[in-house]
């Protein structure tokens, strides 16, 4: 098999290394515009990874490197993915990315058509949330006859928090941003809902040594999921976890105009205030303790016999062993897996298809279980 990563990045070099380290015969291609980074990585990771210097900007380009794999990984910033997504049809192979923006998704489905002319799949959103955790919702809701609720938690935090917000950066900044300003679209008693984000607070118990954590609405985190089950379901929502009293010193922040567009002079340039709130928190929240990542899918309902209630949870630490975070793992290992998917055939269905539709979650749980990243089941039923 060949696979070719876009992206030699945090997240890239983690994909490719679950690629090259799963499956040591295969031929894995790391490319990235910064082709030192590459060979860097690919030096790191072993003698089956080939870097190479590629311009996602130019079409042409793109779509010769993609020719001749088996099946492609987009670890790049998601304002690409719409045009690599066009780049894996026209060279005819099937690919899977990252995802994290949902009007980007829109645009990739609009490609749904094309895909499947050309007999190919294409997997937007593989990541954590959106990706595996609403894989883990839709693997849990086939067990159901009729659904009640389904929320989904999940939070990337420092194993050692530190005041005043108790957070460090896990993934991009811009991300975390755009999360927390945006509506999230949310089903409250059978009816599809714009919520605030940063709204309807709640406590969440972990093991120790976490105990009370806090959660909240953010947006995109469902992705296509309201869609999905609108009319099916009579709650869904999706909140960040976070540690105690975060929450509320970040809005503040948001509240005062740090994160808006207004300009303003920094050091003799203009930047908006967004932009310096970015460069503020790369610079105070990124103090290098080790991450760990937490995440719970809670699904009730009925079968025909009982009401029951169905938890998927797993936290996952940043790993000594290879010097990787608990955010790379959690959403690099499960886009690497989708990717393995489409290349040995266990996706079928061709077109441009989100993972909550097509990816197999009992198989995802088995896959990340050999990697150590592993998921809890706990079922609770009451016998009617």
């Amino acid at each position: 098999m060949k696979y070719t990563v876009i992206g030699a990045g945090m997240m890239g070099s983690a994909a490719a290394y679950d690629l090259a380290t799963t499956n040591p015969n295969d031929e894995i291609v790391l490319a990235d515009i910064n082709i030192q980074q590459a060979k860097s990585v690919a030096a790191a990771i072993g003698p089956n990874v080939n870097p190479v210097r590629v311009d996602v900007n130019n079409a042409k380009e793109l779509v010769k490197l993609l020719q001749g794999s088996d099946a492609v990984i987009s670890a790049v910033s998601y304002s690409v993915n719409f045009q690599t997504t066009r780049a894996a049809i026209e060279a005819g192979v099937s690919m899977c990315d990252l995802g994290g923006n949902n009007e980007v998704v829109e645009r990739q489905l609009t490609l749904d058509t094309a895909a499947k002319e050309k007999g190919i799949t294409v997997v937007p959103n593989c990541g954590l949330a959106p990706g595996l955790i609403n894989v883990l919702a839709m693997e849990g809701v086939k067990q159901f006859d009729q659904l009640d609720s389904i929320h989904l938690r999940v939070g990337g935090l420092p194993q050692n928090p530190k005041p005043p917000l108790y957070y460090q950066i896990v993934f991009s900044v811009e991300g975390l941003i755009n999360e927390s300003v945006e509506k999230a679209t949310v089903i409250h008693d059978g009816e599809l809902k714009l919520v605030d984000p940063m709204s309807e607070l709640e406590d969440i118990n972990f093991p120790p040594p976490f105990g009370t954590l806090e959660a909240f609405n953010t947006s995109g985190g469902l992705s296509t999921l309201t869609q999905l089950l609108d009319g099916k379901v009579k709650n869904l929502d999706y909140k960040t976890i976070r540690y105690k009293g975060h929450c509320e010193k970040f809005k503040t922040l948001l509240d005062l105009g740090f994160a808006t567009s207004e300009p303003m002079m920094v050091g003799g340039s203009v930047k908006t205030n967004r932009e310096f709130f970015a460069d503020l928190l790369r610079k105070k929240l990124d103090y290098g303790d080790k991450d760990v990542v937490l995440a719970r899918a809670t699904i009730t309902g009925r079968t025909k016999t009982a009401e029951k209630t169905l938890v998927y949870e797993f936290v996952d630490y940043y790993d000594d062993a290879t010097k990787m975070t608990a955010m790379m793992r959690a959403t690099a290992f499960p886009t690497s897996i989708v990717a393995q998917m489409l290349a040995h055939g266990v996706i079928t269905e061709r077109g441009v298809l989100v993972p909550e539709l097509c990816v197999p979650g009992n198989v995802m749980i088995d896959e990340l279980g050999k990697r150590n990243l592993k998921i809890t089941k706990k079922v609770t039923e009451i016998w009617s």
